[in-house]
């Protein structure tokens, strides 16, 4: 596919099947989870199918714009990780040692900290080029693998967190009780505002990324685990595991094409027919 061209994705309406139980280290802790998403064969293809969100700009993948952080807690982890790259290991070491963070706006008018970028027009100042001899791709997620770490002890909240969208609400049961709902699901499109629907390509709505070896639930469990606590993701894993054994009834429409497409390759057969694109 010519990589100027729009990749087809699968439309961002369509059955899902959801759980929800409460949590069994905390019975105020409501998790709602998207099975539909959880069961998928989403992986990140960084670095390999990645079209990235900017038309000609593959390379950047989602790391086109700063970050924002989401508090000072989130700011201060990644300020510690920085501490550890070098101009070995961090292409843009000289320029963002100690410039690495500036203000911006989330929706036009609220002030907020946020990685800084290489440039006007970004990528973030943390993206090594493919070329660098140190490695391409984010300097902090490389050094945390380097240390033995999880990249989600380097990186900001929103990078290590998508493309899974999770949202906490106090909630009111018919009997008074308030519980606290964390509802796990995609980070799809929609999830950025109206500007996600301009995005030159998304990896979640795309049969490109849905070629993971295993169920995104397993695959994102050190993710998962720290959205939802241990306990509750031990239960959200043990249920998911039971309903894939039963078969899912609403599959991801883009890894429902993704293995078709596989299948069909495998047996030597032409691709199948492109799902509809998205608006």
């Amino acid at each position: 596919m010519n990589r100027t061209q729009r990749p087809v994705e699968v439309s961002l309406d369509f059955p899902r099947e959801w759980i929800e139980f409460l949590d069994p280290a905390d019975e105020q802790h409501l998790v709602r989870a998207d099975l539909t998403w959880l069961l998928s064969r989403w992986t990140c293809v960084f670095g390999s199918a990645c079209r990235g969100i900017l038309p000609n700009r593959a390379e950047d993948g989602c790391c086109s714009h700063g970050a924002f952080f989401t508090d000072a807690d989130d700011e201060t982890r990644v300020k510690a990780a920085v501490t550890k790259l070098t101009p070995e290991t961090w292409q843009h070491h000289r320029r963002g040692f100690r410039n690495w963070t500036e203000m911006d706006t989330v929706d036009g008018t609220k002030p907020a900290r946020r990685t800084a970028t290489q440039s006007s027009d970004g990528p973030c100042v943390f993206l090594n080029d493919a070329t660098f001899a140190g490695g391409g791709g984010c300097a902090l997620h490389a050094q945390a693998l380097r240390d033995g770490a999880h990249p989600l002890e380097y990186k900001p909240d929103v990078c290590w967190q998508l493309p899974v969208r999770r949202e906490q609400d106090w909630v009111t049961r018919p009997d008074g009780v308030k519980l606290l709902q964390s509802t796990v699901t995609e980070f799809d499109r929609r999830g950025w505002g109206p500007g996600g629907h301009d995005l030159a390509w998304w990896c979640t709505s795309s049969p490109d990324a849905h070629v993971g070896t295993e169920a995104m639930y397993l695959s994102y469990a050190p993710e998962l685990t720290a959205l939802i606590g241990e306990a509750a993701y031990r239960k959200l894993a043990e249920l998911c595991a039971a309903r894939l054994a039963s078969g899912l009834i609403a599959i991801h429409p883009a890894t429902a094409a993704a293995q078709a497409a596989a299948t069909r390759k495998k047996r030597g057969g032409r691709e199948p027919a492109s799902p509809p694109a998205t608006a």
